[in-house]
């Protein structure tokens, strides 16, 4: 039986220039770079046998890294599938220009088109230009798609259909967004905002629901499931290699203290192995809002979502 496939979640830093209210970013204790050893070592890792898709994200921003321009055209030459995750500050003509073709998807988080929420969510950050770079992208990638990532929080919500709107105007056609307001590490405890509540938006609003691009086939899923010892689907569909090259237990690993292994020990076969038979971390699952979830009947509106999309 052929194994099962993962999506990785590939950080090239977990350092970045914004401070968005839904992510817990200052609990990485030592931010730091990838280093370029680490990342050809990784790419070495990645093969089609293991993952059908690499996301660009960690808990850092990406564009930041001093050689942002020479690993994106190390992942053009790589034959997996590449996407990333960006806030948009720093995507100038440029590096648009240079990561079309080599990025499958380039995924930008976006929360509001009023800039007070925006400014609220989003902090650090500078909303025009985003903007800006949002219809640069739009204008100057052909062969690599830009989706949107709209921010699940309730403010966001009530912004929504302006949001829309604006991003359709100049043409963009793929917006997402999540089912789950993750709360990482207890951070989001006090928005209430339920998975009910965020597919019936998802459906009114004809948004794609990102759990679908962690789905690789329904075999595979099932086949995840099976073969891990703490059935989470979230985490067992999922690979993180952190900049230090770490494979962390769960990408909800926020202060990336619980290590698998290392990308210079093992491969990712070697490791989804190692991990299959480890249980529940109460230091991380305790107030992750994914535990438990998934069960038969959530399982069977993703496997139909899936088959309709």
């Amino acid at each position: 039986m052929k194994p099962y496939k993962v999506a990785v979640n590939f950080e090239w830093t977990s350092k970045c220039n914004a401070r968005c209210s839904m992510c817990p970013q200052g609990l990485i204790e030592h931010p730091q770079l990838m280093k370029e050893d680490i990342f050809y070592n990784s790419l070495g890792r990645i093969n089609t046998d293991d993952v059908f898709r690499t996301v660009i994200a960690g808990y850092g921003e990406p564009t930041s890294h001093p050689k942002f321009m020479e690993y994106t055209s190390a992942i053009g030459d790589h034959p997996a599938r590449f996407d990333m995750v960006t806030n948009g500050q720093l995507l100038d003509k440029k590096r648009i220009k240079h990561i079309d073709g080599k990025l499958e998807l380039l995924m930008l988080s976006f929360s509001s088109i009023d800039p007070r929420v925006y400014k609220r969510v989003h902090v650090n950050l500078d909303h025009e230009k985003v903007k800006e770079n949002i219809i640069l992208a739009q204008k100057y990638l052909s062969n690599t798609q830009l989706g949107i990532s709209l921010t699940p929080l309730v403010e966001c919500i009530d912004t929504l259909p302006e949001t829309i709107s604006w991003l359709k105007k100049h043409g963009v056609k793929l917006l997402t967004m999540s089912p789950t307001l993750y709360n990482r590490a207890g951070a989001m405890s006090e928005h209430k905002q339920s998975t009910k509540n965020l597919r019936n938006i998802i459906d009114e609003y004809h948004l794609r629901s990102q759990e679908l691009d962690f789905v690789p086939s329904i075999k595979d899923a099932l086949k995840q499931k099976w073969k891990n010892k703490f059935k989470c689907s979230p985490r067992n569909s999922d690979l993180f290699i952190a900049a230090s090259g770490d494979y962390l237990y769960c990408y909800n690993d926020i202060a990336h203290k619980h290590v698998l292994s290392n990308i210079n020990l093992m491969s990712i076969r070697q490791v989804l192995l190692l991990r299959e038979q480890t249980g529940l971390l109460l230091e991380i699952c305790d107030q992750c809002n994914m535990l438990n979830r998934y069960k038969f009947r959530e399982s069977l509106q993703v496997i139909k979502n899936k088959l309709l999309s």
